[in-house]
């Protein structure tokens, strides 16, 4: 009797009211699409011809899901959804700003890539042993990633997507893939402790994980000495997570030793996800911190580059080779990220969804021109040329895609993130990004010249014994199908300028976050506290 005495507590403010429109629920469907037809394919796992039909329709679901999501951004702004009743802080929220919906948009186009190229590079064996279920378990977890508003989320999700990335990485359990495994694993568990030791203190220091939330209370200005502890934490974790310098060690040692549709998956989304968390904390979380950072990671930025691009230079293994590549192009995100302005973060979003995209048809074309000469070693290569023009042609414009020479997409973003390094004075950085970017034309072209314009070799322990797959197969549906974006994006560069200038201002306005997630009240409370 003494409980019903009690007053009621009014919960109105803090429930939902009202029921989300239909397009919200875009916002989850990458994740229910990957754990619905993930576990499909699981329970078709022997009949390796039925799973594959079911997961590239889940992955032809997905990526539809991706841009319709997408176009609601572009249309309506952000789009936000709170799961539980419970409105922000305290239900758990997803949240798709122009960053996040164009990196889950790419995510889900190269997921459905690899899928179709997966057909015929991996065999029945490894379909049976869960291939399709990890690629569409590690795609839910990318995407929930860049669309989570909850930071603990994302290192949950960051969890799910490296459970599916090392059932990917072991399938076949050959000696180099353990081995390429035990450093990929051991290395992403320091970096993923030292995430969750961050993400502790943090909810100590701010007593909320909602992003928006911790923006809004950091916008207070009060502990400033825990703040920047907390985003040398994060700058540590997510550094190592993008494999950038000196902390990329892990990756050139394990992106080469599985099958080329995992490395090519691996190398287009996994250190992706550690760049769009870099962003996510210094310009929307911690945006003062990220300032004075900001000389920090240009270094970072700038050793990334050069760095892997020499290393790039140093391989005759053309999968080791760009697994630098792909370290190389991490340092050009940084970059932008260091200027912190809007054409600097601009270049810096743009260049990251041509990387996507270009790192993926890179791999996938590797794997072709690797049965065709049955090797992947540059002193055993050649004869591609005579025996395919079609191959050299794609070989030809995603080596000058790579190398940022015209008219392709790698372009635009270099010559946005060499403009904004100038305009604020730091002439070192677009040096970098200039070396770099020749080194990387050396790099590639050595490929291009050893394996198209080299006669193939006479021993016959050396000649390749593989025929190629014809071109009506999946491999090259899905390598020219990345390839065209390619040519799109750098032919037609304005769309794509124009949504990561969007991408950029909304990383700038960080307010504009908070007011979709939280309300006008709480951009008021922001701005009131910054004064």
């Amino acid at each position: 009797m003494a409980a019903a005495d009690k007053p009621l507590v009014d919960k109105t403010e803090a429930l939902v009211q009202v029921a989300p429109v239909l397009a919200d629920w875009l916002l989850i469907a990458p994740l229910v699409t990957g754990f619905i037809f993930g576990s499909l394919c699981l329970m078709t796992r022997k009949d390796a011809k039925n799973q594959s039909a079911i997961a590239i329709a889940g992955l032809t679901l997905n990526a539809l899901f991706v841009i319709l999501l997408f176009s609601q951004v572009q249309s309506r702004g952000m789009v936000v959804m709170t799961m539980g009743s419970w409105l922000p802080p305290f239900g758990i929220t997803f949240a798709a700003d122009f960053l996040g919906a164009t990196f889950a948009l790419i995510t889900g186009i190269v997921a459905l890539a690899v899928g179709i190229y997966a057909q015929n590079d991996i065999n029945r064996t490894k379909k049976r042993y869960g291939f399709y279920p990890f690629l569409l378990l590690m795609t839910a977890g990318v995407s929930s990633a860049f669309l989570t508003g909850d930071i603990f989320n994302l290192y949950v999700w960051f969890e799910v997507l490296l459970i599916g990335s090392f059932g990917l990485l072991i399938l076949g359990s050959e000696r180099a893939q353990l081995d390429g495994a035990t450093k990929y694993a051991f290395l992403n568990l320091i970096a993923t402790t030292l995430f969750l030791i961050a993400v502790a203190y943090l909810y100590g220091i701010f007593g909320t994980l909602n992003m928006a939330d911790i923006s809004r209370v950091a916008a207070s200005g009060a502990d400033e000495g825990p703040r920047f502890t907390l985003a040398v934490l994060f700058l540590f974790a997510f550094a190592m997570k993008a494999a950038a310098v000196p902390l990329n060690f892990w990756l050139p040692a394990s992106y080469h030793t599985p099958r080329i549709s995992v490395s090519a998956v691996f190398a287009g989304l996994l250190t992706k996800v550690g760049v769009y968390a870099l962003f996510r904390i210094f310009m929307t979380l911690f945006p003062s911190e990220g300032a004075e950072l900001g000389l920090v990671i240009a270094i970072i930025a700038a050793a990334t580059m050069v760095i892997g691009a020499i290393g790039a230079l140093a391989q005759s293994d053309v999968r080791r080779l760009l697994g630098f590549v792909v370290i190389s192009g991490i340092g050009y995100m940084l970059a932008g990220l260091a200027l912190g302005s809007a054409m600097g973060i601009s270049g810096a979003v743009f260049y990251a969804a041509h990387s996507m995209v270009l790192m993926t048809a890179l791999y996938l074309l590797i794997g072709i021109m690797g049965r065709k000469m049955n090797t992947f070693d540059l002193h055993r290569a050649g004869g591609l040329y005579t025996s395919d023009v079609g191959l050299a042609a794609v070989a030809f414009v995603l080596v000058f895609a790579a190398s940022g020479l015209p008219p392709f997409s790698g372009l635009w973003p270099k010559v946005m993130l060499i403009k904004a390094s100038l305009d604020v004075g730091v002439w070192w950085l677009a040096a970098s990004i200039i070396i770099s970017g020749i080194l990387t034309t050396i790099a590639l072209v050595r490929v291009f010249a050893f394996s198209f314009w080299r006669n193939a070799p006479t021993d016959e322990r050396d000649a390749g014994t593989l025929n190629a797959p014809s071109a009506g197969q999946p491999v090259y549906i899905a390598t020219i199908g990345l390839t065209i974006l390619t040519v799109i994006a750098g032919i037609f560069p304005e769309p794509f300028i124009a949504a990561s200038d969007q991408a950029a201002a909304q990383l700038l306005r960080p307010q504009v976050y908070v007011e979709a997630v939280l309300g006008q009240t709480a951009v008021a409370e922001m701005v009131g506290s910054a004064r």
